[in-house]
């Protein structure tokens, strides 16, 4: 059951990975942890298991050479808040006519994308963000 931070407020999580595809499986590892620490039911964890690989394969194939993947998670008693960027030489944010945005949106309760930047080394920053709220309502 999900108990926050000592002070009640919501639990974050980052890792900083290097964003290459065959770092997918620690991504999802880690998802999945969450998630089952914080209770979600086997659907859920799933879906959101699958939501965030195929956000980060999505934004490895748009990150620029040897950089590195920021991936944000934010868990509060109902819902995973997950956010993942990379840096970019495109100002292009992900395609939202394309399957694996299909597949984000299906899997999840929210989706956004949006592109930052550039700064002073003309380099953009990719966003992609997901939420994946809790099915069976409140623990406890």
């Amino acid at each position: 059951m999900f108990e926050g931070t000592e002070d009640g407020s919501p639990e974050e999580i980052e890792l900083r990975i290097g964003a290459v595809l065959t770092n997918l499986p620690i991504i999802r590892s880690l998802a999945a942890s969450i998630a089952m620490r914080a209770d979600f039911d086997l659907d859920s964890i799933a879906d959101l298991r699958l939501a965030v690989d195929e956000a980060c394969s999505t934004l490895i194939t748009q990150g620029a050479p040897n950089t590195v993947l920021t991936c944000t998670f934010r868990v509060t008693m109902d819902e995973i808040r997950f956010v993942v960027t990379v840096p970019s030489t495109s100002d292009a944010k992900p395609s939202s006519d394309s399957f694996g945005w299909r597949v984000l949106t299906t899997l999840t309760d929210h989706t956004a994308t949006w592109v930052d930047g550039p700064d002073d080394a003309d380099t953009h920053l990719i966003h992609i963000e997901l939420a994946k709220r809790r099915t069976e309502g409140l623990p406890g």
